[in-house]
Order: structure tokens, then C-alpha cells, then sequence
């Protein structure tokens, strides 16, 4: 099952290991257990420590098995094959079961196994799925952790009966003791925030007591990390509020234009950031949704929807952006039912299926060039009446067999029952409607600037931006802004970056002259 390499990687990570390990498989005669079979015999082979037993008479999902210390059944469970991004997954709970320690504050760890209930949790994922790793390793850990705790990896693709039965259109789709739980991105945080109230109250009492920062930066995407990073090596007093670190770069499969990395993936760039701001004294405050700005003489208030708030002599807005919805009837009735706005996650649960991506910008076709490889037909939908795509890009989509292109065509509805199962546009040449039957629909039609919390208090232009002007510094004395929420042309990781340096000096300069004794 693994080459040469692989199993050679496996066993060094494996030598960390310092406890027993015992695998319980659960099987049968299908062809996917022999492969589960034959993966799980390649990681005995990597370890002394690691014991595997077969079991083919138990009510368990086959195949799947479990990883336990040894007299416990309650650690993680894999349904499926976990390959793919899932590899990591399997080889982090190996290695937690087997004595090392996680990458956890042992604050966090500690509010896990003081947790009082029984939880079971349930996460369908694909194996291209980019998101899908980090909610699996999160409960894994939850469940490493506290025996009361049980979760179980199933892999989409080998359980197609289960997705069906349960309409599982998103991955990861997480579940609690058979109620949906949730979908998407969800870090070991947020899950914990989820089911622990009194953690939530307890955070927002620590963090309304803290000192006014120097420089206080709301938001935690690459304009958001390299202003603290700046702002740090100041010397001031840094606070970072982020509702999630890394901003769209979590939502992103491939970078390859961030000059000096040639290649990486949006959630490992996500956390290089975070170590990197981690490396300087910065006081960093995840999970925070900011609410409400409020200017002052002395010091700015940014008030926090968890009722905590902080004060700051300075403040950096990078709030980033997020996928801008289409607004039509069915859009949000259906989401994650059929529609959905990440083709690289959710795109093999249309495998052989009917699609739509309506977009014909670089990532509207990007997608309907990637999805065209899975579904069984892909039709992009413009608005304009021409795709706005690179040419090479257009070109490529125009030659592929199984995609429609239609262009000049507003989509006025996505209809459904308990899923998509349509697409109305409108001919804007003819005013003539038609009907596309489908399964799934992607939007891709750009980003909309994260400024509602501001409107009255900051200037916006009419896109809802942020205005700045050279230095970084908005409409409101001491406020400065980065990145994609303000006006700054080009929404790129690299610009971002730049714009939150920028942003730092510039609240630096402010300070400097702000606190200057009077002549």
C-alpha cells in the first residue's frame, strides 16, 4: 500500500512514539477492507509498538478501525481509507495515542478533559478536501483526551450510501450524537466554544481586563500578521484580534505567487503566519469577532460581539473579505445542499453529476476547469458578455467535452425541494428565461470587504472599502487599515502583506508624534 519513501517517513515519525498503540480493525470481504487491511499491516511494520487486531462480527462501519492505548476503545476512528490530506490526520492521532504531546496549549487541553457530557462526533470528509484535516485532528484530540469523547473520520467516497441518506453535500459535515453539528473549516477552539458556553464567558472576562495595547490589530490574515509582526519589532505594546487566523488563505488550495515560497497550500501558509507573529511578544486573541468601533481622544474601543472590549492608542483594521453571494432565491435556502463556493473541498461529492459555476473570472473558470475532471458535466455562467478569465485559462475550459460555456446570462434563481436540483437564468440579449437541470452550484463571483461593523463611524467607498490613502491611515485619527477591506487595487496575499507592514509604520509614526511632549 505505501511505497518505500512513505513508509520510511512513517517510521521515523513513529519513533516518537513512546506507549503502546493497538489498532482494532473492523472488516469484511469488500475490496476497500482489504486495502485498509493492507495500510494498517504497513504501519505495524513501522513500529514495534503498534499491535493490530482484526475484527469482522462488530456493529462498526467496515472497513474502519480505531486507534487506543492499550485496555481503551474509546480513542479516534477512521472510516475509509485515510489518505490523501487524511494521512496526516492518522499519523497525529498514531503518535497522540502513543504518548506524544500535542501542539496544544495545555490550557485548552485542560478545559477538554474537564469537559461533563458524553459526545460523539461523526465528520464526513473527501480526501481532496483541504479543510477537512484540521476538524478531524481537532476532535481527534478531544477525543485523545477525555474517554468521553468519540469521534470518527468517514471518508465520502467509501461510505456513498451514508452521504446520501443524510444529504451531505459540503465536507467536513461534523456531527453530534446524530444531530448536524456543523460545516466547514472548525478549529479545536471553535468546536470547544460550540459545546462549552462557560468557556466563552470565562475568555471574555480575561480579555475585557486587559491593558490598552500600544497598537491593536482586528483581524489575522497576512496584512493582519505582518502588522503585528512589525508592530512588534517596535518594541510596542501588540494585541491581534482575529475571528479566525490566516483569513482567506484557509480557504485558498494553492499559492504559488507569494515571492520566495515557489509552491504551498493556504493552510500551511495560514499557520506559518501564526508561528511567525507567535515568535514576538504579540498577545494574540483568537476566535474574536469584532462588533464596533469607537473613536476617542486618548484611546480607540473595539468592541467585541463576545460583550468583552479593548482599548488601544492605535488601531489596525485587516478584516480581509469574504465570497460574495449572488442574492438570488434558493442561495441561501440550499447552501451546502447543492450550493457551495469551494469546488476543491465539496467537488467529489458531485462525482459524475451535473454542476454549474456561475462566474467567469480567473476563479470562476478555474473551478469549472477543475470540477470538469469529476462531475459528469459542468455549465459556467456569465453575466458579462464575455468570460473576464486569462486566456490560457478560457482556452483550456473551451476544449474540455464536457463543459458549457453561456455568456450574457443573469441567474435569476436555484431551485430545489430538499436539495439543488436546478439553475433559472435569464438571456440579458433576449429576456428569454431558461432552466438548467443540475445537482450542484459553485459560486465564484468575487469578494465582498468585511466593513459592515464600520458603516457611520469610517469613510467607505460605494464596494464598502475601507479608504486609506498612502500611509494606511483611514478617515478616523489613529485608525489604519490593510489588505483586501480597503481600497487598495489588486486582492492579492502578497499586497496584503505589504499593505499590513505599511499599515504598523504608519501607526507607528502616528505614536511617535502623537505622544511627543508639547513645545
Amino acid at each position: 500500500m505505501l511505497d518505500s519513501n512513505t513508509k520510511a517517513q512513517l517510521k521515523s515519525y513513529l519513533e516518537r512514539a513512546t506507549q503502546p498503540i493497538e489498532i482494532v480493525a473492523s472488516l469484511d470481504d469488500s475490496k476497500a477492507s482489504g486495502e485498509v487491511l493492507s495500510l494498517l499491516k504497513d504501519v505495524v511494520d513501522c513500529s514495534p509498538l503498534v499491535k493490530l487486531t482484526e475484527s469482522r462480527n462488530d456493529n462498526y462501519r467496515k472497513p474502519s478501525f480505531s486507534i487506543n492505548r492499550p485496555s481503551e476503545n474509546h480513542g479516534p476512528r477512521f472510516a475509509g481509507m485515510p489518505m490523501g490530506h487524511e494521512f496526516t490526520s492518522l499519523i497525529l492521532a498514531l503518535l497522540q495515542i502513543g504518548g506524544y504531546p500535542p501542539k496544544v496549549d495545555e490550557e485548552i487541553l485542560q478545559q477538554i478533559r474537564a469537559l461533563d457530557g458524553d459526545f460523539e462526533f461523526e465528520i464526513y470528509v473527501s480526501l481532496t478536501c483541504h479543510n477537512c484535516p484540521d476538524v478531524v485532528q481537532a476532535l481527534n484530540v478531544m477525543a485523545v483526551q477525555n474517554p468521553r469523547i468519540k469521534t470518527t473520520m468517514i471518508e465520502g467516497g467509501t461510505f456513498q450510501d451514508e452521504v446520501k441518506e443524510r444529504q451531505i453535500m459540503a465536507v467536513p459535515t461534523v456531527f453530534l450524537n446524530g444531530t448536524e453539528f456543523g460545516q466547514g473549516r472548525m478549529s479545536l477552539e471553535e468546536i470547544l466554544a460550540k459545546i462549552d458556553t462557560s468557556g466563552v464567558e470565562r475568555e471574555a472576562r480575561k480579555i475585557d481586563g486587559k491593558a490598552a495595547f500600544d497598537v491593536l490589530i482586528v483581524g489575522g490574515g497576512p496584512a493582519g500578521a505582518a502588522a503585528a509582526v512589525y508592530a512588534a519589532r517596535k518594541g510596542i505594546r501588540t494585541g491581534i484580534a482575529s475571528e479566525r487566523f490566516g483569513g482567506q488563505t484557509l480557504d485558498t488550495m494553492g499559492i504559488e505567487n507569494f515571492i520566495s515560497v515557489k509552491e504551498t497550500e493556504g493552510p500551511k501558509f495560514a499557520l506559518a503566519l501564526e508561528e511567525h507573529v507567535r515568535h514576538y511578544d504579540v498577545d494574540i486573541m483568537n476566535l474574536q469577532r469584532a462588533k464596533a468601533l469607537v473613536p476617542g481622544n486618548d484611546l480607540i474601543e473595539i468592541q467585541l460581539e463576545s460583550g468583552a472590549s479593548l482599548k488601544s492608542k492605535s488601531v489596525i483594521l485587516s478584516t480581509g473579505a469574504r465570497w460574495r453571494n449572488i442574492n438570488v432565491p434558493g442561495e441561501a435556502e440550499f447552501k451546502n445542499k447543492g450550493v457551495a463556493y469551494c469546488p476543491h473541498c465539496d467537488g467529489p461529492l458531485f462525482k459524475g453529476k451535473h454542476v454549474a459555476v456561475i462566474g467567469g473570472g480567473n476563479s470562476g473558470v478555474e473551478a469549472a476547469i477543475d470540477l470538469a475532471g469529476l462531475v459528469g458535466h459542468v455549465t459556467l455562467i456569465e453575466y458579462d458578455t464575455a468570460l473576464r478569465a486569462d486566456a490560457v485559462l478560457v482556452r483550456k475550459l473551451s476544449s474540455l467535452k464536457n463543459a458549457t460555456i453561456i455568456t450574457n446570462a443573469q441567474t435569476t434563481e436555484i431551485t430545489g425541494d430538499q436539495k439543488v436540483n436546478g439553475l433559472v437564468y435569464k438571456d440579458r440579449a433576449s429576456s428569454a428565461l431558461h432552466t438548467v437541470a443540475l445537482e450542484g452550484v459553485f459560486i465564484q463571483i468575487g469578494l465582498v470587504p468585511n466593513t459592515d461593523w464600520l458603516k457611520g463611524v469610517i469613510e467607505l467607498s460605494k464596494h464598502g472599502e475601507i479608504v486609506v490613502d498612502a500611509k494606511g491611515q483611514t478617515s478616523v485619527p489613529g485608525v489604519f487599515a490593510a489588505g483586501d477591506v480597503t481600497t487598495v487595487p489588486f486582492k492579492q496575499i502578497i499586497i496584503a502583506a505589504g499593505d499590513g507592514a505599511k499599515a504598523a509604520l504608519g501607526a507607528f509614526d502616528h505614536l511617535m508624534r502623537t505622544s511627543a511632549p508639547a513645545v
